[in-house]
């Protein structure tokens, strides 16, 4: 029986001795809470659409000028996407706090060179952006790769309630591919500000092709399996990603 289903039968037994005000308490404090952000730091999912005729040349104005921007902040992994969004830049960027973010946003308007050479060229080449903050969940801290390859971004939707809801059918559905070594996980992040109840999970794989076998090895693995059968009925939607590291982004 999951702890949710014990917390309701325990309630229901509580309303049923009459204690209707003690019952609505316990279940409440009981499925709203849960591991708790020990930090303030927190990461900056940005997606861009680029325009499909301007893709090289946004990448090279990107790579001459990167710079003048982790010169204000800590860039943790720059992307092109190659399956599952065409045309699409996605980068984290990293903060200690959201006043940290506001200093660098308005030191960003003023610093001449990084509007110039690259804002008022970059903006035309733009179809959209999308900007989304996520937490570290408190179980995962930020992995590196043990050398160059290819990553996958796992957009996970989840249903309302919170990670005290779903996190620990979730948190197993992942160690279940990470401890065995079929997929090196880079990071787990709960959504803050954007699509609520989001989970983004980011993977490292040797190459595409590996990920191909890693990933039918790991469909014949009844841990994998039973751990992913308990986690997706918390699941909405999913969306996957594969993502190419650019000759700057610090995670390559």
């Amino acid at each position: 029986m999951s702890s949710v289903a014990k917390v309701v039968r325990s309630a229901r037994g509580l309303l049923l001795r009459g204690s209707f005000k003690q019952a609505a308490t316990q279940l409440r404090a009981d499925i709203s809470t849960g591991p708790q952000q020990q930090h303030g730091t927190f990461y900056e999912f940005r997606t861009y659409d680029i325009k499909p005729d301007h893709l090289s040349a946004f990448l090279k104005l990107t790579d001459d000028n990167i710079q003048l921007r982790t010169a204000h902040s800590e860039l943790v992994g720059y992307w092109t996407v190659e399956h599952g969004g065409l045309n699409q830049v996605f980068h984290i960027w990293k903060y200690d706090s959201y006043a940290q973010r506001t200093a660098v946003r308005a030191a960003l308007a003023k610093d001449h060179d990084w509007m110039s050479k690259y804002i008022s060229k970059m903006m035309p080449m733009l179809n959209s952006q999308d900007s989304e903050v996520n937490y570290l969940v408190p179980w995962c801290k930020l992995g590196k790769p043990p050398k160059q390859g290819v990553y996958e971004l796992v957009s996970f939707q989840m249903k309302p309630g919170g990670p005290a809801v779903w996190g620990p059918a979730f948190q197993a559905a992942i160690n279940t591919h990470d401890s065995p070594g079929y997929a090196q996980l880079i990071g787990v992040f709960h959504s803050e500000f954007g699509d609520l109840n989001k989970v983004n999970v980011v993977w490292w794989y040797e190459s595409p092709d590996k990920r191909a076998e890693m990933r039918h090895r790991a469909h014949g693995d009844a841990r994998v399996v039973a751990a992913v059968r308990e986690s997706v009925t918390y699941l909405v939607s999913q969306n996957n990603k594969l993502l190419i590291p650019t000759a700057f982004s610090p995670l390559n």
